[in-house]
């Protein structure tokens, strides 16, 4: 049975091989809860290598029965985790709310997405298959057939700790690769649960393995050990640029990082839309999506006027607890994300950005045992700026004053990031040559930057990705399998 929310701090373990087992080195760590940073969510196993190793055994001790398991048993288990899930979402919404700060609202809308991933991959994956080729030889037929990888390797970060992994692991599953995941050390309880609801589910056991710490005891040899054929990350540019390179020559990576998401308000836009895109995509979830809106570029015409619509619905939402009615904006994940949201904060003080609106540190109150601060519009931002440039990860904002759609393109071009993109406008013929200038993975047109659906791919260009494999939808499948040509004559 899913374990729920209990006054008691409850020790958590390790998944190895069909078993919940401590880490090898006996030590362990607690998981804080970002609201009230004296509440203890959980503790969790500090494992090191040589729980990888067990782990990563197991795996491939289950890959060979796991592979010859028929396919609508693999999407059984599946749909009965998915109703595992939904069965338990209001109680997994709260544990994921404690855990990581965001709405419950938003906790449970997560929890329930997660669920409806794992039943389109149950659906898609039994129908994903090879082609079959013409040729000219009349007593011989060419096809192609898709075969699972083997061991691979989930790591995945703390900002949607449970929707992220059921969309690597469902893909992995259902084509039949057994799997190796290692949540965030910020977010492991609602990542177990997701392992736990598969292990209801009746999965066999060393199908899916499951272990926490730190990525600096346990990383090297979830990327690097010879039987892992795939590694799945979401997180930094700069983790995945580490773990593409420690990978060995024959394993198949996928890299989700980093974003410096623009949108464009055009001198036409609806600029009470644009304020509320704005606001939506750069505030919601305390800013912390690897596609939400980091940048404005704005058309001098309408600058003010937006402005000032921004900052009268920025000054309107709710900042608290997540278990709350109303807010709007949660706590920061962490104190090490506190800390960097502050220090861009300064940075774009100290390079001549003018703040219009928020950016301050809330101490008093409720929010003392908590890591919140204000959300925070910087005007008056150049290109080359600090805050205009880097990825910062949380709730602030950089205007930037442009005069014609062509230098609106360039400035949005011109960071190394090329994960979404949004533009503000009614021109259709511009919106369409929007979706073609623009460097972006996911382009939106009069949405927000973030956001994607489940059936639809994922993924950005330059460094916010490998650029190899796309996430989510039918090609989500095709990073777990591989192609074999099969030529076979009558």
């Amino acid at each position: 049975m899913i374990i729920v929310l209990t006054t008691k701090v409850v020790t958590f373990s390790n998944f190895i091989d069909g078993e919940w087992k401590e880490a090898l080195s006996g030590k362990t760590f607690v998981s804080l809860n970002p609201a009230n940073k004296d509440e203890v969510v959980g503790t969790f196993q500090a494992s090191n290598e040589k729980d990888v190793q067990l782990a990563i055994e197991a795996a491939s001790k289950a890959f060979p029965k796991w592979v010859q398991t028929a396919p609508s048993k693999r999407a059984a288990i599946l749909n009965k985790a998915a109703s595992i899930l939904e069965e338990n979402a209001d109680k997994l919404a709260k544990e994921l709310t404690r855990e990581e700060g965001k709405h419950m609202n938003d906790a449970k809308n997560e929890v329930l997405r997660s669920a409806q991933t794992l039943r389109y991959y149950a659906v898609e994956g039994q129908s994903f298959t090879g082609e079959t080729f013409p040729n000219d030889d009349p007593n011989m037929k060419v096809s192609t057939e898709r075969e699972p990888l083997g061991v691979v390797s989930v790591i995945t970060p703390w900002n949607f700790p449970i929707s992220i992994p059921a969309r690597k692991i469902a893909p992995a599953l259902i084509t039949g690769n057994t799997v190796v995941f290692k949540p965030s050390s910020d977010t492991p309880l609602i990542a177990l649960r997701l392992v736990e609801a598969l292990h209801n589910a009746g999965i066999p056991e060393g199908v899916i393995n499951f272990v926490t710490g730190k990525s600096s005891d346990v990383g090297d040899l979830l990327v690097t050990h010879p039987a892992v054929k795939a590694v799945t990350f979401t997180g930094s540019t700069a983790a995945g640029e580490d773990i593409h390179q420690k990978s060995a020559f024959t394993t198949r990576t996928q890299m989700e990082l980093g974003g410096k998401n623009p949108i464009i308000v055009m001198d036409d836009a609806d600029v009470e839309l644009a304020a509320t895109l704005t606001v939506n995509g750069g505030f919601s979830l305390t800013g912390q999506a690897c596609t939400g809106t980091s940048r404005v570029i704005v058309l001098k015409e309408v600058k003010e006027a937006y402005i000032q619509k921004l900052i009268e619905k920025t000054s309107e939402l709710k900042i608290g607890n997540g278990f709350e009615d109303g807010v709007k904006i949660g706590p920061l994940a962490n104190e090490k994300q506190l800390k960097n949201v502050l220090k861009y904060i300064e940075y774009g003080k100290e390079d001549g950005a003018t703040l219009v609106y928020g950016g301050e540190q809330l101490t008093k109150g409720e929010f003392q045992q908590g890591f919140y601060v204000q959300p925070a519009i910087f005007a008056n931002v150049t290109p080359n700026m600090r805050i205009a440039k880097e990825e910062i990860f949380g709730p602030v904002v950089a205007i930037i004053e442009v005069e014609t759609y062509e230098e609106a393109i360039a400035i949005a071009n011109d960071v190394e990031y090329g994960l979404s993109a949004s533009i503000v406008t009614n021109n259709l013929k511009l919106a369409h040559q929007f979706t073609k200038d623009i460097q972006a993975g996911t382009v939106k047109v009069n949405r927000t930057t973030t956001g994607n659906l489940i059936n639809a791919p994922f993924g950005g260009l330059k460094k916010s990705s490998t650029s190899t494999f796309r996430e989510s939808g039918r090609v989500g499948l095709e990073f777990f399998t591989q192609v074999k040509t099969v030529y076979v004559g009558y």
